[in-house]
């Protein structure tokens, strides 16, 4: 077995099955995982600071949100309803 060295410090796992259900945020309806990398200054892959991963269902399924966890505070999951100010989220999750 190989093991791949990393520089990231957690995760944040989006749910890509609610991402897909609800229309996007911000002024151009992006999806959700888009617009954290982006506010949280991040890059792709084992490079940066932290990890962005669009997952498949987390089996929350809540209506109009998409569930976020962040690996760093495993006890606390976030419901993100549709529309949400994706500032507030980013200032959550920093």
């Amino acid at each position: 077995m190989k093991t791949l060295r990393s520089d990231w410090e957690g995760a944040i796992l989006v749910c890509g099955k609610c991402s897909r259900k609800v229309d996007g945020f911000g002024p151009k309806k992006r999806p959700l995982a888009k617009m954290l990398r982006k506010l949280l200054g991040l890059g792709k892959g084992r490079r940066a600071r932290m990890g962005i991963v669009e997952t498949r269902c987390l089996g929350v399924c809540p209506k109009r949100g998409v569930v976020v966890v962040d690996t760093r505070r495993p006890d606390g999951w976030l419901v993100v309803p549709e529309g949400a100010d994706v500032e507030a989220v980013v200032e959550r999750l920093a």
